[in-house]
Order: structure tokens, then C-alpha cells, then sequence
């Protein structure tokens, strides 16, 4: 392929007379009385624009002969004649830097820290001005390298590297066509992406590099990298991306090459030869070789500036000036590949958490506070699953899995698979699993689908079978006990290496149901020497008879969760599959499985579980709870399962917030209630209606002398939400005679002026014998030191029973070695009477309230009759201490 030679000569004479008149027109601006300011400071900005163009034409080198640098401000002209003033550094034929012999250490140094300050500088500069930067989201463009010497990138293997084993790393300020897009493309579209790390090097100058396994050093270049993935993934697709045959890989590779040689060029040039090329090879051509996208495809695309951003696009149709020419065709349909842009994601989203954007006009929402990207996520193509086990009810740690999974797949506009992992019959039953449907709907998920591994069995049979038929997994009958010292001593099981006609009949034994089958096991065939216990030949498959809640008893031998859930993964279309850190060590179990099925990978992103302080939330001792009557069932306001901390007042938002906040750290905290429930405040206080209640046991009547008994139906109104009329206006009954909380009264004093909260100061006018006082009616509040809540002491008074709680567990975090039942708290649940406001009779289940002075309190049964009264449940605010002077039976929460 032949790239046509462009004769600029005629452009490049009118951009040198057009410098010129613009450096004349800035001396003559100058001369001007007075001087505008302005009117030169654009014309300098022209002047400069001129000069870079007519650089950017004519290979680099300015009007004056001289590569073009972009100028320097008056700060960084005093920074390098500084440098160069200390450093006295010399430069031999080799092109090493020598310093001079005259020169101190201190010289040496600062000139090795200006070079390398300067090689930094300017790739920040080429980053933001080529789109490379980003947080710009700019078009891409690629200045030509200087000079007629400038040769295409090669492979160089050093006998020594810092990278480790399939690390690909990339400068974060290098432009997006300096980043290793093809071979990251290649990655996966072979399905590989995850055997690779990209790390971000800032000290890496130029292109990208991949660290070969075994210390045989680096790969560097992105063609390089890309042919060693092709090659490595040893698939169908990774011999087509490269040319299944002799012929196909040479055509291949002189694509590439072709590629590679337009390097040289500055964008627009580069752009237009490209595109001359394609216009005539695809006219009657999807791809450039073959059927199939190659190698060759991807590798001209980068040429193109790797358009696969919508701004990149409009870019490439500006400068071509058409938007349906073959190159065009053929690059929409490039850009449009989930692999390209999942590349593109990858190679951006290297530092600043930038996200690529595909279509101009669909925006992503930001993310909240807390969260962060998924790696290689882009907008319709993530899918997440949330994968409960029915063996128990749902508890604040499930909470968080599942709202992480929700919020991803909504945020990326993609997919929510609630998946039930019911691979052992021993546990689950049918009561867990319509129980975490319920708490679902409560906390306000809806999945996309609900799965069932149990749907899978025969599937999964299948790809157990192809491990074995494969020599990948063998039939044991080692003892339990056994087996894990084995395990433990990384010892070889006496079956390993069975025949494998053996280990076929031993599985059709186990799967039979029969009792000699009973003592056999299927087990993976990893590697007992590995450092990961996880990976030292895990159990796959076991046998029990037990029906099964939704199969019955059609199958006798079940898989493993370990073995389960990467297929299942890999089938149901999951491209993240959320773990927390407990599971890291089997993740690589989890990829050793897909990756021996040869089934479609997952990417895993890790985060960390949910610890509370003086909480278990182990389902087996929960259960134990249960079955021992400490609590009053799985949705004891007690328990920190969904229902119990939903029934003890937690708002579904909060929760949200709370959960989002922790994003997915995978830092491991045992985290404080008090926090949680002060963000659950901020949430309830915005709509918790305000009433008033006096406790019906110790209390004291104060009579209010000048206030007449005649009418005994007088009422105030008062706002439900002081600061929020919208919410409406409540009444309250008053009296001659109202009831104070006797602990409000203590050491009040003769003419003291009170306020009874939204009614009015009261000044005090007897303490001894009854309490008597007289209402002021223009009284000050502010001057009033007491503010309390009161009650009309009325024959229609309401009670209410109000409830408090405390922590089951009395040690703030339990040891492995510790037996939970050695410190349950004896004292968790308190009640008391009280008498309130007669408004209360009208709330519902489930309504927020707040007792004036007292706290939050969630309606858990309304008043239905005077046997069947209103029932209160206390919701901790966070703090230490109660809000007054008003205390309950049990520590304040």
C-alpha cells in the first residue's frame, strides 16, 4: 500500500507571509497610544496559531527553521535557565548525557531532575491537547514526530524488568493512541481481559509495556502486545485475529506495518491517508481481511485515532467531510463492537475515573458519593447478580450486596439478576427463599430476572463430566477429615491420577444415589502445592438424598457453590461479578474454572462485607436465637436482619446512603450503629410528624390558676413539622391541668418562668404542696430555661407502650475463638406507658413519629381498640445520650 505524497509547498509560503503580518501587526499594536491590551493579545494568540499550524504542516519545524516548542510562561523560562545553568550538561555522539567535569553532584542531579521534569512536561502537554488527557473528553489527535529519521515503534524484550507477570502498564498522561488500545482490544475479544492487570506508571515516557511471566522481561508496543495476547489465548478467535493461516497472517501483518509506518504523520494527514486507502478496499468489504474483525482492522482504526468515542468520531467525519463514505461505515461499525469500547473504557478510565462516552446524547448519571467505575464498564453492557442462599433470611449485610449490585446495573442502564444458590438441600427451604423475595420488595429492589442454580443442574452435570473427561478433575473417597489434612500437607490424594475410566464410573456412582456411592466426592485437579488453599484440588461434586425444595428427588449428587456459580456466572451473561473480600482467595478458584471449561469470563469486583460492632450475623446463630426463644422471631426488632432493622425504623433511603458511602472499599471495618443511625435521622427527621407524650407512672400535675375549667374541649393548633408547614397542622387539647414528666420538674423554682412547648410561657407560682402556675400569654420564650412537653390531664387520654431495645451481644467484636452464647446480653428489651396526644390514634403501621423531647418511635402496631393500643418502637438517633433530660430503661443508642 502506497500513501500518497502531499505537496504543501503553496500552504506553507502562505503561512510564513501570514506569520509575518502578524508579527508586523503586533509591533504596530504596540506603538498605539494608549496600548490595547486586547486587541494584542489576540493577535498574539492568532500569531501563535499560525506558527503551530505551519509546524504541524511541515514536519515539525517552524518558521525559523527550528522544531516548534509551545512557548513558556516567565515562571518556566526562569525554571529552566536555572536547570540548565546548574546542571552544565553535555551531550556526546551517543546521544548520552555526559555532565561536565566541573559540574558538582548537586549539578548532576538537578540536571537528570529537569530532563526528566521536561519529558513529563511535555507528555501532559501532548495528553491535553490530543485528547489524551482524561478529563478533557476531547477529539483525538496525534502531532507527526520530527523529522525524516522518526521509524514505527518495535517489540524490545530487556533481560530485566520492574512489571510483574501480565501486567500491562500504561503512562496515565500519555493520549489515547499511545495507550495499548489494540492490545487491550485483543484481550477481549478473546476473552482473556482478566488474565491481564493494567496498572497506571506514571514513569513510563512512552507507549505501554506488558511483564512477561517467568522474569523474560517486557513486551513493548502495542502491536507487539497485541499479537502476544493473540497468540497466548491459544482460542478460535485469537487465530483469526491474527490469520489462521501462513498467507492470512502475512496479509495480516502488512496491515499492521501499514499501520504503523502512518505514525509519522500529524492527524489530519494521517486521517486522509487512512481513509484513501479504505475508501477503495472496502467498497465491497466488511473487514479488511477475511470475514471476521482482525488484527488488521483494529490496527487501522487506531490509526484512525481509535475513534470509538463519540467525539472522536465527529472528529474523523470533520475531517473527511462525509459521514457515509466505506471508512466511515467501517469505522461505525468498529466503534460499535462491546470489546472496542470495553478497550476504550479500560485505556481511559486508567486514572481520574474517566468514563468514555459513546453517545453524545445519552448522559450517565454521576456517581454518589462513595461509589466508584467498574472496570471496563460501559453504558448497556453490564450485567450483576445478586446470589442468596435460601438457608436463612436476608440480613444488613445482604443488604449491602444487593444494593451495590442494583445501584451498578441501574447506573449503567444494564441488567439485575437476583439468582438463588439452592445446590444444597440440607439448608434450604421454601419459607428462606419467599422470605428474601418479601425483603427484596421491602427494600425496594426489583430485579430484572429471578434465577435458580437448580435450573442449571443438568448443565452443570455436563460441564463436570467434560472436567473429567478432560483428566481436570478425579474421584476420591478420602475421609473428611482426611482429606483436609492432606490439604493442609499438601499431599496427594491416592486418586489422583486414577484412570479415567474409573473416575467415569465412580461419578456415575455417586450421581446414582446408591449408598456405596455415598463416600465419593468429585474434586477439582489444580495443584496441591499452591500457596492457595482454595486451589489444592477443591471438591466439586457430593452426594445427597435429601429432596431437593423445587427438584425433588430427581437428582442424588449436587454441585458445589465453588463449582456452581462461575458457570452459572459465565451462562446467565454476568460482566461483574460482585465478591466480597472474604472471597479472595477463591477467586482464583473461580477463574480457574471458566477458564479450564473454556466458557466466557467474568470480571470480579471486590468489596468488603458489613461488620457491625456487638452484632452477629452468622444465619446459623442467628437461627440459634430463634430456636431458643431469645427473640420473637427472624424479625425481632433485635436482629440486624432486613425485616428486624426494617421494623426497628430504618429508612429504605438512608440505607441506601449509609451503603453507598461504604462503596466498594474492600477494607474490612467493624462499623459503628451510631453512625448508620445518625445518617437514618437526617432521613426520618424530614418527615417524622412531631407529637407529645408524658409517662403514665411518673408524672406531675400542674394547675394552671388562671385558666378557666368552664369549656374542657379547648384546643391550639401547632405545625406537624415546625419547619415544614406542607406537612400540615395538628391539634392539642388544654386544660387547667396538665401533666409534666416529674424529672422536668425537679428543682424548679418559685416564679420561674416555663414554656410548655407550643403553647406558651407559664410562670410558676407554688412548689410546694401541688405545683400552680399562671399562663403569661405574651411571655418571652427565649428568657425561659425550660422547655417541656406536657399532657391536658382529660378523661380521653391515649396510651401508648413504647419500646426500647438493646444489643444482643455484649462484646463489641467477637474472636474465633469466642462462643457467642458466653456473651449474650440478658437485658435487651424495655417497655413503658405513657399518655399522649390524642392525634396519635390516627397513625398507621409502619408511620414515623417523633416524641417531642423523648425521640424517633416507629409505629409498630396503630390503635385499634383500648385492648389493642397503640405500640411504639424507640429508633435510635446516634447519639450518646437522649435528646433532654428524658430517659429510658436501657442505654440511650
Amino acid at each position: 500500500h502506497k500513501i500518497k505524497t502531499l505537496t504543501m509547498a503553496n500552504n506553507l509560503d502562505e503561512l510564513r507571509s501570514k506569520v509575518e503580518s502578524l508579527a508586523q501587526k503586533i509591533t504596530n499594536l504596540k506603538k498605539e497610544t494608549p496600548v490595547n491590551k486586547n486587541a494584542i493579545g489576540a493577535a498574539v494568540k492568532e500569531l501563535l496559531d499560525a506558527k503551530r499550524t505551519f509546524a504541524e504542516n511541515n514536519g515539525g519545524i517552524g518558521v525559523d527553521e527550528k522544531p516548534f516548542e509551545e512557548p513558556l510562561s516567565k515562571a518556566e523560562k526562569k525554571k529552566r535557565a536555572k536547570a540548565e545553568k546548574s546542571a552544565a550538561v553535555k551531550v556526546d555522539a551517543s546521544g548520552k548525557q555526559e555532565a561536565d567535569p566541573n559540574s558538582s553532584g548537586a549539578a548532576k542531579k538537578a540536571a537528570k531532575k529537569a530532563e526528566a521534569k521536561a519529558k513529563k512536561a511535555a507528555l501532559k502537554t501532548a495528553a491535553k491537547g490530543e485528547g489524551g488527557a482524561a478529563a478533557t473528553g476531547k477529539p483525538l489527535q496525534v502531532k507527526a514526530t520530527t523529522g525524516a529519521k522518526s521509524t514505527p515503534k518495535r517489540m524490545v524484550i530487556p533481560s530485566r524488568s520492574n512489571l510483574q507477570a501480565m501486567n500491562i502498564s500504561i503512562n496515565p498522561n500519555a493520549p489515547l493512541t499511545e495507550r495499548p488500545v489494540a492490545a487491550l482490544t485483543v484481550a477481549c475479544l478473546t476473552n482473556t481481559i482478566n488474565d491481564y492487570s493494567v496498572t497506571s506508571d506514571h514513569k513510563r515516557y512512552s507507549g505501554a509495556a506488558l511483564g512477561l511471566p517467568d522474569g523474560r522481561g517486557e513486551l513493548v508496543g502495542d502491536s507487539s502486545i497485541a499479537r502476544y495476547i493473540a497468540r497466548k489465548s491459544d482460542s478460535l478467535v485469537g487465530g483469526n485475529l491474527i490469520g489462521a493461516d501462513f498467507e492470512l497472517s502475512a496479509i495480516i501483518d502488512s496491515w499492521v506495518d501499514y499501520a504503523n509506518a502512518l505514525s509519522k504523520f500529524q492527524n489530519i494527514k494521517r486521517v486522509k491517508a487512512v481513509a484513501q486507502t479504505l475508501d477503495r478496499t472496502l467498497k465491497e468489504k466488511t473487514y479488511l481481511v477475511g470475514h471476521t474483525m482482525t488484527l488488521a482492522d483494529i490496527a487501522l482504526f487506531a490509526s484512525l485515532g481509535f475513534p470509538a468515542q463519540a467525539a472522536d468520531v465527529a472528529k474523523v467525519e470533520s475531517i473527511l467531510g462525509t459521514s457515509s463514505s466505506p471508512t466511515v461505515r467501517w469505522m461505525k461499525m468498529i466503534r460499535a463492537c462491546p470489546a472496542v469500547r470495553e478497550a476504550t473504557q479500560i485505556a481511559m478510565g486508567i486514572a481520574n475515573d474517566y468514563e468514555a462516552i459513546f453517545d453524545a446524547n445519552v448522559s450517565m448519571d454521576p456517581f454518589v458519593n462513595g461509589m466508584n467505575p467498574l472496570e471496563g464498564a460501559t453504558m448497556g453492557n453490564v450485567v450483576t447478580r445478586f446470589p442468596p442462599e435460601p438457608s436463612g433470611y436476608l440480613h444488613i449485610g445482604h443488604a449491602k450486596a444487593v444494593l451495590m449490585n442494583e445501584y451498578y446495573a441501574r447506573r449503567y442502564k444494564g441488567r439485575l439478576i437476583v439468582r438463588f444458590d439452592d445446590t444444597n438441600p440440607s439448608k434450604e427451604k421454601e419459607e428462606f427463599q419467599s422470605s428474601i423475595i418479601e425483603d427484596l420488595e421491602k427494600l425496594g429492589v426489583t430485579p430484572d430476572v429471578v434465577t435458580f442454580t437448580s435450573d442449571y443442574f443438568e448443565t452443570i452435570k455436563g460441564y463436570a463430566d467434560y472436567l473429567i473427561e478432560n483428566g481436570l478433575a478425579f474421584m476420591d473417597d478420602t475421609p473428611q477429615e482426611e482429606m483436609q489434612k492432606e490439604r493442609m500437607d499438601r499431599v496427594n490424594s491416592k486418586h489422583r491420577d486414577q484412570s479415567l475410566e474409573d473416575c467415569k464410573n465412580y461419578f456415575k456412582l455417586l450421581c446414582s444415589g446408591k449408598e456405596e456411592g455415598s463416600k465419593w466426592c468429585l474434586r477439582a485437579k489444580i495443584n496441591m502445592q499452591s500457596v492457595n488453599g482454595t486451589m489444592r484440588d477443591p471438591v466439586l461434586f457430593r452426594q445427597n438424598l435429601l429432596p431437593h425444595h423445587r427438584s425433588g428427588t430427581t437428582y442424588k449428587a449436587y454441585p458445589t457453590y465453588d463449582l456452581a456459580c462461575p458457570i452459572v456466572d459465565s451462562i446467565e451473561g454476568v460482566t461483574h461479578a460482585l465478591r466480597t473480600t472474604e472471597y479472595n482467595d477463591r477467586d482464583e478458584q473461580y477463574q480457574w474454572i471458566q477458564s479450564a471449561l473454556k466458557i466466557r469470563r467474568v470480571r470480579i469486583h471486590a468489596f468488603a462485607r458489613m461488620n457491625f460492632r456487638y452484632t452477629e450475623l452468622s444465619k446459623r446463630k442467628l437461627g440459634w436465637f430463634v430456636e431458643n426463644n431469645h427473640v420473637t422471631g427472624w424479625d425481632d426488632a433485635r436482629f440486624p436482619t432486613i425485616r428486624g432493622v426494617l421494623r426497628r425504623g430504618v429508612d429504605i433511603e438512608a440505607l441506601r446512603t449509609f451503603i453507598c458511602s461504604q462503596g466498594a472499599s474492600r477494607r474490612i471495618v467493624n462499623m459503628e450503629w451510631s453512625k448508620f443511625w445518625a445518617e437514618n435521622k437526617k432521613f426520618i427527621d424530614l418527615r417524622a410528624k412531631r407529637f407529645m407524650a408524658i409517662d403514665k407512672s411518673n408524672n406531675v400535675v400542674l394547675t394552671l390558676t388562671n385558666v378557666s375549667t368552664a369549656d374542657n374541649k379547648t384546643f391550639i393548633t401547632t405545625d406537624y413539622l415546625p419547619k415544614d408547614a406542607s406537612f400540615g397542622k395538628r391539634l392539642i387539647r388544654t386544660y387547667n391541668k396538665v401533666l409534666l414528666e416529674k424529672v422536668d420538674t425537679e428543682d424548679i423554682t418559685l416564679g420561674e418562668n416555663i414554656v410548655l412547648m407550643r403553647w406558651g410561657v407559664v410562670k410558676i407560682t407554688q412548689v410546694e404542696g401541688e405545683l400552680q402556675g399562671e399562663y403569661v400569654p405574651d411571655g418571652d420564650f427565649k428568657k425561659a430555661k425550660r422547655k417541656i412537653s406536657w399532657m391536658a390531664q382529660v378523661p380521653e387520654q391515649l396510651s401508648a407502650t413504647l419500646f426500647e431495645f438493646d444489643n444482643l451481644i455484649s462484646k463489641e467484636k467477637l474472636e474465633e475463638d469466642d462462643d457467642f452464647k458466653d456473651f449474650i446480653n440478658p437485658n435487651t428489651l424495655a417497655s413503658s406507658e405513657a399518655i399522649g396526644d390524642f392525634g396519635l390514634k390516627n397513625l398507621q403501621k409502619n408511620e414515623i413519629i417523633q416524641l417531642e423531647r423523648r425521640g424517633y418511635y416507629r409505629v409498630d402496631q396503630p390503635y385499634i381498640s383500648k385492648d389493642k393500643g397503640l405500640i411504639l418502637f424507640m429508633i435510635p438517633d446516634g447519639k450518646a445520650k437522649a435528646m433532654s433530660g428524658l430517659t429510658g430503661k436501657l442505654a440511650h443508642r
